[in-house]
């Protein structure tokens, strides 16, 4: 297989466009054109700066383009090749962590409602290989099948009609989606997964939904799980096991997640100082705050404040499309204006 050679010009940075998008709920908000929600991007990515593991309403597929990578899928970690492709759902909590630097992706997103708007039970069987999947799914399909490749071409595809303003553009991009999803759902047609399956982690969300929505507006008070298993009405121990198995990781893990998560977004748009920002985000202790810092982002909060603070030299441009801005950063020492086909 020869090595593909992506353009950087077209590539955004991985962790700093997707993590500040994820909400206390570990849930990933994309901003779709809402008229119609569909979009492919380039992404690079490394070995330090992990996003942490999040949950989306929309469905992804990824073609690794180079490097190597593992998808940490719930208690799951699945080796990911250059010239593989991922597949997943909505209600799995997962994320990328590179193994080399620099990997390179590129990402398909697009909401289900889109293919479902069709109508018709035909509509359906082209979302089955997002609904079957279980705690056994094979989400990583090999470059060996050829699928990967193919899939990759059309994704190509749907991204130079992109953004599809023209009716001819939309009903290329779904013609393209179609495509997709009919190789997905051949590849996944001996699969024994059932819709039951999705229906059952939904379920499951839903009763840690009154948690989510408490840590949105409260993750800087002391939160503790005995407080958390009584919002979801579960006993200590029930609660422990059931977060696990529905998010993938522990209670208090998740919540030192969501915490440095904020921090972050501290550390590079406002003058605080640190002791200010780890008693905002929940942490008492500015040593153990640095500790929780280090251990999950690779730097220290100083560090990360130095290197992730905007230059003021750049323009803020459109913020409904995040890849502008690192475009920006990119071409701004040449004198260069950003091309919106890296969007």
């Amino acid at each position: 297989m020869c090595r593909m050679r992506i353009p950087t010009h077209i590539c955004e940075d991985h962790f700093r466009l997707v993590e500040p998008q994820i909400n206390a709920e570990g849930v990933h908000v994309w901003p779709f054109d809402p008229s119609f929600p569909v979009d492919v991007r380039f992404m690079t990515g490394g070995l330090r700066q992990n996003v942490r593991m999040n949950r989306h309403d929309y469905f992804e597929v990824m073609y690794l383009c180079a490097g190597a990578a593992d998808l940490d899928i719930h208690d799951r970690c699945l080796p990911f090749h250059e010239g593989e492709l991922s597949v997943v759902g909505s209600t799995l909590y997962h994320r990328l962590e590179g193994r080399t630097w620099p990997f390179t992706v590129a990402v398909l997103f697009f909401q289900p409602d889109l293919i479902r708007a069709d109508g018709g039970a035909e509509s359906a069987e082209y979302l089955t290989p997002f609904l079957l999947q279980d705690s056994q799914f094979p989400h990583i399909i090999p470059a060996k099948t050829g699928i990967p490749n193919q899939v990759f071409g059309l994704m190509q595809r749907i991204r130079t009609e992109l953004p599809a303003r023209s009716v001819l553009a939309r009903l290329s991009v779904k013609t393209y989606l179609k495509m997709i999803l009919i190789l997905l759902v051949n590849q996944y047609s001996s699969y024994a997964g059932t819709v039951e399956t999705f229906q059952r982690q939904q379920r499951a969300l839903e009763r840690l939904q009154p948690l989510f929505d408490h840590l949105e507006n409260h993750y800087g008070e002391s939160i503790q799980v005995q407080g958390a298993a009584r919002t979801c009405g579960m006993s200590e121990s029930h609660f422990m096991s059931f977060f696990k198995r529905v998010t993938g990781q522990s209670f208090m893990a998740y919540l030192n997640h969501c915490r440095i998560e904020r921090a972050q977004a501290l550390l590079v748009t406002t003058e605080r100082p640190m002791s200010a920002i780890s008693q905002e985000t929940g942490f008492c202790d500015q040593s153990y705050f640095g500790t929780v810092f280090r251990r999950l982002v690779g730097m220290t909060p100083a560090a990360y404040r130095r290197k992730y603070r905007p230059d003021p030299a750049v323009q803020h441009l459109d913020p409904n499309c995040p890849g502008e801005g690192l475009l920006a950063s990119a071409t701004a020492a040449n004198g260069a204006r950003p091309s919106r086909n890296g969007s």
